[in-house]
């Protein structure tokens, strides 16, 4: 009867719904996973679909509930994503580089990011993946103001048949970063292929020297190791993910010491799809230098606030110029404790806002710049000037070439 068939198709469903609890609190236990989230998991898992479902599947079923993995689950994913970035100079182009870096898969057209520095100056680069076949590459474009560059791999057919297969990494957001939080870094450090190395984020928003005498807005601090050769890495989040291309390192003897830099996956997602259509990056400029307000000048020039940036100098026929800010009108004595009086510059327009965002140092511009604007946008800027606020709208220009001028 058609009742009694029913009853049995309803019991063997109860029977398979326990055994896949069963065999989820087992694996749940073996993972030391909630049961609940081993149960997401294998729902997960039979959901994929595809090669690339199939290596999803095989990272998740070791996640923890919120999606972060153990590091051994995060090299697995993404060290067929991770390479190695060999570089010949000529004997003529001096080079503080290394001749080895490593870089990162960013699409399947054989797009790979890594750093400028790296591939600065190379008649020849070589990427060399995971199977360890190698290809020629060719710098589709650069950055150096950022760090950051892209180079084509010139692999067989699609990338996938009869050469390696690429493997493309997930880029984050550096944004949800905080202070504390567990990463990882890969890369070849000193020419030691497929290296990971462990630790916290230390701080964001550094500002780190870059081409000439510009900066570098937006750092992340690290200290996991990071040496030469990592340069062009990925460091990733506890999820897999990017959250930054791993470029530098603080050190007197060129060996890791405790603090590494990371340039964040924010700035590479906005700028690398400009160099694979551009060649380069075109970035927004106000054309100021000068000096974050300490208490010292603070109290030199009588203000009430510690907080801005202080314009001494006003490039002219830059964008700040032609918006009429004004630079140091002369210099006052600033008494230093413990030490002789200073002369300072003095009596320039005191930056505090940018598009309502409060400027506490120049960091606080050149992020708002890197992060929301580009050539040609309005910038508004709230200025203290003869102990009285106004606002000034700067139409940014185009970052001149290093050398050619001094940078805000």
């Amino acid at each position: 009867p058609a009742a009694d068939a029913a009853a049995d198709a309803a019991a063997d469903a109860a029977a398979d719904a326990a055994a896949d609890a069963a065999a989820a609190a087992a694996a749940a236990a073996q993972q030391n996973l909630p049961q609940e989230a081993a149960l997401v998991l294998e729902a997960e898992e039979e959901a994929a679909k595809g090669d690339g479902g199939a290596q999803e599947s095989a990272a998740s079923r070791y996640a923890a509930a919120d999606g972060t993995l153990p590091l051994t689950e995060i090299f697995e994913r993404v060290e067929e994503g991770t390479v190695r970035v060999e570089v010949r100079r000529p004997p003529t182009v001096p080079s503080t580089a290394s001749g080895v870096g490593s870089g990162i898969v960013f699409d399947q057209r054989g797009n790979i990011v890594t750093n400028a520095h790296v591939v600065d100056g190379a008649d020849r680069i070589i990427v060399t993946f995971l199977d360890g076949r190698s290809y020629n590459a060719e710098v589709v474009g650069a950055d150096p103001f950022t760090d950051i560059a892209v180079i084509r791999a010139g692999m067989p057919g699609d990338g996938g048949s009869g050469g390696s297969r690429l493997t493309p990494l997930r880029i984050g957001d550096s944004s949800n970063l905080r202070v504390g939080e567990a990463i990882a870094a890969i890369g070849n450090p000193f020419g030691l292929s497929g290296s990971m190395t462990a630790g916290i984020v230390s701080q964001l928003g550094r500002l780190l020297p870059a081409h000439g005498s510009f900066q570098i807005p937006d750092i992340i601090q690290t200290d996991a190791a990071i040496n030469p050769g990592n340069s062009g890495g990925p460091l990733l989040n506890m999820r897999g993910e990017v959250v930054g291309i791993n470029t530098a390192i603080r050190s007197d003897t060129g060996e890791f010491t405790g603090v590494g830099f990371a340039v964040p996956s924010q700035t590479v997602a906005k700028i690398v799809p400009v160099l694979i259509r551009d060649g380069q990056y075109r970035h927004p400029w106000i054309g100021v230098s000068g000096m974050d307000i300490d208490p010292d000048t603070a109290a030199a020039m009588g203000l009430d606030d510690t907080r801005g940036f202080m314009v001494m100098t006003v490039v002219e026929g830059s964008p700040a110029d032609e918006a009429g800010l004004r630079g140091s009108q002369g210099t006052v004595m600033v008494a230093v404790p413990g030490g002789e009086d200073e002369e300072r510059p003095a009596g320039g327009d005191v930056i505090t806002a940018v598009d309502g965002i409060d400027v506490r140092r120049i960091s606080d511009i050149l992020v708002h710049l890197q992060r929301a604007k580009s050539v040609g946008d309005d910038l508004v800027l709230d200025i203290l000037r003869d102990g009285r606020t106004t606002s000034l709208v700067v139409v940014l220009g185009e970052r001149p070439a290093s050398g050619q001028l001094d940078p805000e």
